[in-house]
């Protein structure tokens, strides 16, 4: 966890320095601290940081990219590449910050490129790496519940399960009528083009989940499930449609928060590389989810966590004793060399305590850092796509305000609910390659 939450930090730290990048101040000093020697121009224009924004993020993506490959193939904490994930912290910060130096050695016209193409798809891959964790944490989650209820026949799991789909679709509803109200005048035919298809959408899905054919195939389907995938679409809608610029006078928001601009704009900031920061690192050790299993079985993060004494209730000491017994049976049978004993003796001196990955890593450790790389080209896309440098005054940028970025979260809800759908009638017209359902 420890490891984890550093990574989500340094990706934070990075993110908002970016931002910062977007200010006039930020620029003028590079501009004072080179000497002179760099002008942050765009096309001849001054542009506030555009390349500058692209740079820093350029600088943590290389430095995911590095560790991804360094730990290719890493299965457990007995490799002693592990260490790199784990420990070296000292050392990563400087590699990160000499990274970042570096790159403002590079020529402009690289991250021209960069920015407009390769980051912008990375960004893309991003984006829809969510909304696929995102249907799988549905049907996990309710499955899960399903679970508890068919062998506890517990009231609390169903209670849980059947009060938060009924919250969450009132979540979605409640967040429709304030789109309705605030954002779809007359003359916003874009916001009401918008929550409209939302809300068809929304009921179509709901009504698939329940379908005779659909729950022949797959039982566990249902409302649950749409539920969360309904109030996660009805999210990004909302958010699309109050982010967006308000030349149209759609957006009343924008003009309730002009007395407070300066902090309003700080804390929306804050608060979007917090959240970017937090998917990034979910995202990061789901990796079952992606299908990045594969012959090798990741301890699921988090496993210890759940069992409460309800599976497993032997202590740990019990275990290590009842394993050190069946290694010296082994021995003694001649199945095992007799180093094998040395070797568990090492990992009851104490480490094992700390370390929980001798058996096999919680999460791939490549992938980590390739989800990583993939955040970095989010957040430089976010900060920089379709801004317009002569729009807004002021010391400080909104992160998101663009109607690029409305647009990516409108169609982000689109596709979700293509993806959920897709789970649905998958197993219908492929039963054969869905048989596990």
């Amino acid at each position: 966890m420890a490891t984890r939450i550093a990574y989500a930090f340094i990706l934070l730290v990075n993110s908002i320095l970016s931002w910062l990048m977007l200010t006039p101040w930020a620029m003028k000093k590079l501009e004072h601290l080179t000497l002179e020697y760099m002008t942050i121009t765009c096309q001849g224009k001054q542009c506030h940081g555009y390349v500058a924004v692209q740079r820093v993020n350029f600088a943590l993506g290389l430095f995911h990219f590095i560790f991804a490959f360094l730990l290719l193939g890493v299965k457990s904490s007995k490799d002693s590449r592990a260490g790199l994930q784990n420990g070296y912290w000292g050392p990563k910060i400087l590699l990160w910050l000499a990274l970042v130096v570096l790159t403002f050695l590079i020529p402009e016209s690289f991250f021209q490129v960069w920015g407009h193409y390769i980051a912008f798809i990375g960004a893309m891959l991003f984006v829809l790496l969510g909304l696929i964790l995102l249907v799988d944490l549905a049907h996990t989650y309710a499955e899960y519940c399903l679970e508890k209820i068919e062998t506890y026949d517990s009231r609390g799991w169903r209670f849980l399960l059947i009060g938060s789909t009924l919250s969450m679709y009132t979540a979605s509803f409640a967040m429709t009528i304030v789109m309705y109200i605030f954002f779809a005048h007359s003359g916003c035919s874009m916001n009401q083009a918008a929550i409209t298809v939302n809300l068809i959408v929304l009921l179509i899905i709901s009504f698939i989940s329940v379908h005779p054919a659909v729950q022949e195939y797959n039982p566990k389907a249902g409302l649950a499930q749409s539920a969360m995938v309904a109030v996660y679409c009805t999210y990004l809608t909302m958010s699309a449609v109050s982010m967006e610029p308000d030349d149209n006078h759609c957006n009343p928001f924008i003009r309730a928060a002009r007395s407070t601009r300066t902090t309003s704009i700080v804390l929306g900031a804050i608060v979007t590389m917090l959240t970017i920061a937090y998917t990034t690192t979910r995202a990061a050790t789901q990796g079952i989810a992606l299908g990045s299993s594969g012959s090798h079985a990741y301890s699921k993060v988090g496993d210890e966590d759940y069992e409460h004494g309800l599976v497993d209730q032997q202590p740990s000491a019990s275990r290590r004793e009842m394993r050190a017994e069946a290694l010296r049976a082994a021995v003694e049978a001649g199945s095992l060399p007799a180093n094998a004993l040395d070797d568990d003796d090492d990992s009851d001196d104490g480490k094992e305590a700390a370390d929980d990955e001798r058996g096999g890593t919680q999460y791939n450790y490549s992938l980590f850092h390739v989800i990583f790389l993939l955040a970095t080209t989010w957040v430089a896309t976010l900060l920089t796509q379709n801004i317009n440098f002569e729009e807004e005054s002021g010391d400080f940028r909104a992160v998101g305000r663009t109607y690029w970025a409305s647009w990516v979260k409108i169609v982000s809800a689109w596709v979700c609910y293509v993806i959920y759908g897709w789970s649905l009638i998958a197993p219908v017209v492929l039963p054969d390659r869905f048989g596990h359902y």
